[in-house]
């Protein structure tokens, strides 16, 4: 697609049918005007980090999209009101959560969206399924995803064998 750009894009979820809501996530983010979903990692299991409740199943997703960083943003916000997504408290379990991790080489840091995304460097479930795909991606500010995924080996995080049907 002319004039698009490539964007990265985290999925989680630790409530529910986990595994079927990151299948509909990635049907959905194919569907996204103007957004080719390119490829995704595999799933990922790990426990939550900072706050309470069951395991997390997440992945990374790679997309070009013509979208500007904001309407990525409200897209994804869609995606997760349709799965049931509510946001009692920070960092409350989840349906499913879609972070806007990298959208081109955009640099923001506005009320409603920075980018990077501010914790991605050093979220474990976020490197290693980005590893997986692009380990020399470059993460403004913080090195590449091998040099982030370095510092915090130590989070647990597992690749789960089976992929999504």
């Amino acid at each position: 697609m002319a004039g698009t750009v490539d964007a990265w894009v985290a999925l989680g979820a630790n409530l529910g049918e986990r595994r079927a809501a990151l299948g509909a996530a990635f049907a959905a983010l194919g569907r996204l005007p103007g957004t080719r979903l390119v490829r995704h990692s595999s799933l990922w299991s790990s426990p939550p980090l900072e706050a309470d409740g069951p395991d997390y199943l997440n992945a990374v997703a790679l997309l070009h999209t013509s979208l500007d960083p904001f309407e990525l943003l409200a897209a994804l916000q869609a995606i997760e009101l349709t799965q049931g997504r509510t946001r009692s408290y920070r960092n409350a379990p989840r349906t499913l959560d879609l972070d806007l991790l990298l959208h081109g080489h955009a640099v923001l840091d506005t009320p409603a969206l920075t980018l990077p995304h501010p914790r991605m460097n050093a979220r474990a479930f976020v490197l290693r399924p980005l590893a997986e795909l692009a380990p020399d991606l470059e993460i403004p500010g913080h090195g590449t995803v091998q040099q982030c995924l370095a510092q915090v080996a130590e989070q647990p995080c597992e690749a789960i064998p089976e992929t999504l049907t």
